[in-house]
This record gives structure tokens, sequence and C-alpha cells, in this order.
């Protein structure tokens, strides 16, 4: 018998703990379930980044910078990088960042002829 009172007690104990989670932030949300009954749920926690978009970013980027060294041609875009690093530390990190990498050499070769 006194073990039925101590884990109804613990019972007790997790659901009134439980319920000061939910009444102390907005961190949860009441969500209706399959079966129709509504059910307070913790939400995710963490930055809500896209994905999608972070991926449509770097290939916007990567086909920029194709199209730049198939403009330029790979001399003359080695020596416009040259330039950036000789510049202050915001022109060192756009030249770290546009450094030629394989991708887009591959796609600059691809697409050097539609350019001109």
């Amino acid at each position: 018998m006194p073990d039925k009172f101590a884990d109804f007690d613990k019972r007790l104990t997790r659901i009134n703990r439980s319920h000061r989670r939910v009444a102390r932030g907005p961190s949860y949300a009441p969500v209706v379930g399959a079966d129709g009954l509504i059910v307070v749920r913790r939400r995710r926690s963490g930055p809500n980044i896209p994905v999608k978009g972070l991926i449509y970013l770097v290939l916007g980027f990567c086909l920029f910078k194709s199209v730049a060294i198939a403009h330029f041609g790979a001399t003359g875009y080695a020596d416009r990088i040259d330039e950036m690093k000789q510049g202050r530390v915001f022109e060192w990190a756009g030249a770290w960042v546009l450094q030629p990498d394989r991708v887009s050499i591959r796609i600059a070769t691809t697409i050097a002829p539609f350019i001109k």
C-alpha cells in the first residue's frame, strides 16, 4: 500500500512541475492532437533558420563569383582579389570570401562561352 502512495505522490509532483513550467513562460503552446484533444506542448527552442533559404543564398553567391570569374577572366579576377587583400579589414574579409574555389571555377568555365 505505501508503494501506491509513493507512486501517486511522484505523479503529482511531476504534474505540478509541468504546470509550473507551462505557467512560467511563453515557450509552450496549445496543440490539437490527432485525436482532437488540446495538449500544451513545448515549443522548439533555438533559432528558426530556413535551411532552404540558406542553400539558395550560398548557391547564388557561388553563381555570382562564377559570373565574375567568367567576365574578368582568371587572372583579372585574381588581380582584383589581390587588390582587396591590401585594403582594410572589411576588404580583406571580402577577399577571403571571394577567393575562387573549385565549384566557382567549374561553373565559370561552363558559362564563360555565354558571357563573352
